[in-house]
């Protein structure tokens, strides 16, 4: 159902626990689930019982924490799991009380570094449902398997080595929903559940969790306990709660308890229940929350941080508006895109809420910055200076596009001022650096655009400006920091005779197009008539065939399940003919457009829609896909930039298809056994071969921002941007699959519920990146390079002035073999900036980080962003901390 109709029944379900508290003795406590958002959004209705429920968490009758709301862990960045512990701490804080449990009762698959994040969150315990298969003790089994375990209780660690005691639901956490209070009935219903409970418990301490999705608290509760302890005098019934739980769990241990280290995503069972398709259920809703995630951590934090050492405020309570209007769509039946359409209908709304608030502090940060940088390096000439700015981790070099007003009128009749400046000849530019070095680049005329400022001081300002777009590669822009070029009038530069070392080497046409393709002095990319790409890696001199084509294949499944029909052959664009054009040549980037039709089965036919009806299993569909096709036509744009080290591509389809799923294929031809990609703070290695349980055909995977694949000679990395699911083919020369679309038209589950919206008609458009390297290299990190791709760099005009920031600056220059910048922010109501770091290696390494004159102190922090312990500075003005295989490292900086 949607949320309004769910809090309805949300608000009656606390209403009712309040009253129990008060009327029924032994109804000791209720869990919150873990999250208090909970609490949100019964006070949104209900305000007046704010002290009320306050007291009752003081009063430990509700227990709530440590998330802000429960969400899917692999569809959401490690940052904003951070952020998620920090809203909940403090939130559950002004409450009145924290409950130090990690709860995950339903999470699709658990990310590894979550004992890592919890143990320095200040968490007990980690209580979860999914991940690991319960094998039971009998003496014949002596040792457990990877991901197995014999009891419901187990050490949970991260690669890091750190860990919790971790509870699984063995029996589900609803095991002890509905205890009946008649005699008969309540026998039958102990008799089994003991058992059940038994088979896997490590200690005499038995857990049943009274609840379950969508049902109300049970009122008769204290009822069904004594009862029970009337019937079963061997053992004492309780309601109880975690926190006894845990400590009796604790201190009754005797057993060796099973260790599981890493990521826990069922990898042991036969696959058809890892619901780990729902990372391809209604992409477009993953795609909007990437863009959020880099928009708040990636760009309005960092350069809110910057800003900040001018003077104004951090916008802290902005930023937390924005992270909890983003939270509020992670929650797994939400990020993951399996609910009903009115569900994820709201999530637009609340998506779009967040990114206008991002985008509106990185503009103000952006413009503060601007009004301090000094310019006056292009007095005495009619220049026109902007900012480029790098908020990711590390220097940077690529292409980027400004927009200019070179001429603005305020107060006339704007309609007068559009025709003056529109008839106007454009004016001749060059471009120059704070050096006074020619730059290449393109600029175009995009005419006369009406705009309008809104001042601090005065009503709003209207007026007509005339725009060109300039074009550049900007080149080694500072970590976290930025650069400044300026246009200037062409015949200024003849003047002046602004002719330096660069015109010769840089202003002549150096075109990256060759016969077929593209190169420059790292990679070569030819074009195959079939639409596919061949690429040389000069380095290894491997030579990457048949790159990028496309596979479609029916799906009968749902929003949690891919199934494609029995005996059903991919259809493969390799198999067709392509049209090819070029459509940019500029000596900082080239671009070609290739178009392919595919003849694509209109749906699934008839058949699918009665086994939707009769809610017939996934594993025994047999509808197959229409007779009746429609052509899809995908356009593909194949980017390669001057200095580049991989090929960017997007690829655009209009989908007016139902039932299917469409992958581009990366065949990669190296020989190894595993592969590594991007998780929740972490680079996880995987098997390119599941388990021998494993029996669903469908062997994808949850991913980040990349998955990579390397032998000792060559590898290569695919980055995306929004993509989460990828599947890596042994059989077709380890190519890695992404997936672009997923449209399915249920949601499966328990019932029946159609979502027409899942289907995801209209036009699509989706990006990634082919990073061919060199394993042995010191030079190049693809990591680091499909990290960037997730962050655009930002541009802005500025005016010749006097400031008190330089030209040129980074805000933060460390370095780190193998280690990797994930978030740079102010500590929570603080002006300390939070930095942090991961070891993404299985090896120790260390972090540099060159000291500021700003800054009066350093320390080890952690998630929670503590003060544990003041860091020194060497001679060379440097913190040096070494970093353990695979941890999350925070530094604080006091300023």
């Amino acid at each position: 159902m949607p949320f309004e109709k769910h809090r309805l029944k949300l608000m009656q379900l606390i209403d009712d626990c309040m009253e129990l508290f008060d009327k029924e003795e032994g109804f000791e406590s209720f869990h919150l689930d873990g999250q208090t958002i909970i609490l949100d959004d019964y006070l949104e209705l209900k305000p007046e019982n704010f002290e009320l429920i306050k007291r009752k968490i003081i009063e430990e009758r509700f227990y709530i924490g440590p998330w802000y709301i429960l969400q899917d862990e692999f569809l959401t960045t490690g940052e904003s799991s951070v952020r998620n512990l920090l809203v909940g701490i403090e939130e559950a804080n002004k409450y009145g009380k924290l409950s130090k449990i990690g709860y995950f009762p339903d999470a699709f698959g658990n990310a590894g570094q979550m004992p890592q994040l919890l143990k320095q969150a200040g968490m007990e315990a980690v209580i979860f449902g999914r991940g690991v298969k319960p094998v039971g003790f009998n003496n014949e089994v002596l040792e457990t398997g990877e991901y197995e375990s014999f009891y419901s209780e187990m050490n949970w660690n991260s690669p890091d080595g750190s860990g919790l005691l971790g509870i699984l639901f063995a029996n589900w956490y609803n095991n002890g929903a509905e205890i009946p209070v008649e005699e008969k009935e309540a026998r039958v219903f102990w008799d089994k559940r003991l058992q059940d409970v038994l088979r896997y418990a490590s200690t005499e301490h038995l857990l049943f969790m009274n609840g379950c999705d969508h049902q109300p608290v049970q009122k008769d509760i204290a009822e069904a306990i004594a009862l029970a302890n009337r019937l079963y005098p061997e053992y004492e019934f309780k309601h109880s709660n975690f926190n006894e739980y845990i400590e009796c769990v604790k201190s009754s241990q005797e057993n060796k308890l099973s260790t599981v280290t890493g990521e826990l995503t069922s990898q042991s069972t036969n696959g058809w229940t890892t619901l780990v398709n729902t990372t391809s259920s209604r992409i477009y809703l993953k795609q909007m929350n990437r863009e959020n995630e880099v928009a708040l951590t990636n760009l309005a934090e960092p350069l809110a941080v910057f800003a900040a050492e001018t003077g104004v405020q951090y916008p802290h309570a902005s930023l937390k508006y924005a992270w909890k209007k983003l939270m509020q769509n992670h929650p797994h039946d939400s990020i993951c895109g399996c609910s009903v359409d009115e569900v994820h209908d709201e999530m637009i709304t609340r998506h779009q809420k967040s990114l206008q608030v991002s985008q509106e502090l990185i503009k103000e940060s952006i413009d503060t910055l601007g009004r301090n940088i000094d310019t006056s390096a292009f007095c005495g000439q009619e220049a026109y200076p902007f900012s480029v700015f790098n908020t990711s981790g590390w220097e940077r070099t690529g292409t980027v596009s400004v927009l200019i007003d070179i001429e603005r009128v305020y107060h006339e009749n704007l309609t007068t001022s559009y025709d003056k400046m529109q008839n106007r000849s454009m004016k001749s530019f060059t471009l120059i650096d704070h050096n006074q070095n020619l730059i290449p680049c393109t600029i175009e005329d995009m005419g006369v655009r009406f705009g309008y400022d809104l001042p601090d001081d005065k009503f709003r300002q209207p007026y007509m400006a005339r725009y060109v777009k300039v074009t550049l590669k900007a080149d080694a822009v500072p970590s976290m920091g930025y650069k400044v070029y300026a246009l200037i009038l062409t015949e200024a530069v003849a003047a002046k005779e602004l002719i330096t070392t660069k015109i010769n080497e840089e202003l002549e046409k150096k075109s990256l197009v060759i016969e077929n393709g593209m190169e420059n002095e790292h990679l070569k990319v030819t074009i195959n008539p079939n639409g596919t790409i061949n690429l040389l890696h000069k380095e290894t001199g491997k030579i990457y065939q048949e790159l990028c084509y496309y596979e479609d294949t029916g799906d009968i499944g749902n929003e949690y399940i891919y199934r494609q029909p029995k005996g059903e052959q991919p259809i493969l664009s390799k198999n067709s003919i392509s049209t090819c054009q070029l459509i940019e040549d500029e000596q900082y980037r080239a671009t070609y457009k290739i178009t392919q039709v595919l003849q694509i089965p209109e749906s699934a036919d008839e058949t699918l829609i009665e086994e939707v009806r009769r809610m017939t299993e996934i594993k025994k569909r047999k509808a197959q896909r229409s007779k009746k096709q429609l052509p899809l036509t995908i356009t593909t744009f194949l980017s390669l930039e001057k200095d580049g080290h991989g090929v960017s591509v997007r690829s655009e389809f209009v989908n007016a298809m139902k039932d299917h799923r469409l992958r581009v294929i990366l065949p990669t031809g190296l020989t190894t056994d595993t592969h590594f990609v991007d998780s929740v703070f972490e680079i996880v290695k995987r098997p390119n071969q599941h388990a021998t349980t494993w029996e669903n055909p469908s062997g994808c995977e949850h991913q980040q921002c990349f998955a990579g694949i390397a032998d000792q000679e060559a590898g290569i990395v695919a980055a995306n941007f929004g993509l989460y699911e990828y599947e890596l083919l042994p059989e077709e020369d380890n190519a890695i699959a992404i997936t672009l679309l997923r449209a399915v038209g249920e949601l499966g589950d328990w019932g029946v519920f159609l979502t027409p919206g899942a289907q995801c008609l209209g036009k699509c458009s989706v990006s990634f990146e082919i990073i061919p390297f060199a394993p042995k290299s010191e030079v190049f990190d693809p990591i680091i390079e499909a990290y960037q791709f997730q962050i655009p760099m930002m541009t802005s005009q500025l005016i010749i002035q006097e400031g008190t920031l330089p030209i040129e600056k980074s805000y933060l220059e460390w370095q780190g073999n193998g280690i990797y910048l994930t978030g740079m922010k102010n500590k929570l109501n603080s002006g300390d900036q939070i930095i942090r770091f991961i070891n993404g290696r299985e090896e120790e390494s260390v972090l540099t980080v060159k000291v500021s004159d700003h800054v009066k102190k350093y320390y080890r922090s952690n998630v929670i962003e503590e003060q544990l312990q003041e860091l020194g500075v060497n001679n060379k003005g440097e913190i040096c901390i070494t970093l353990k295989p695979f941890e999350i490292f925070t530094l604080g900086l006091e300023v």
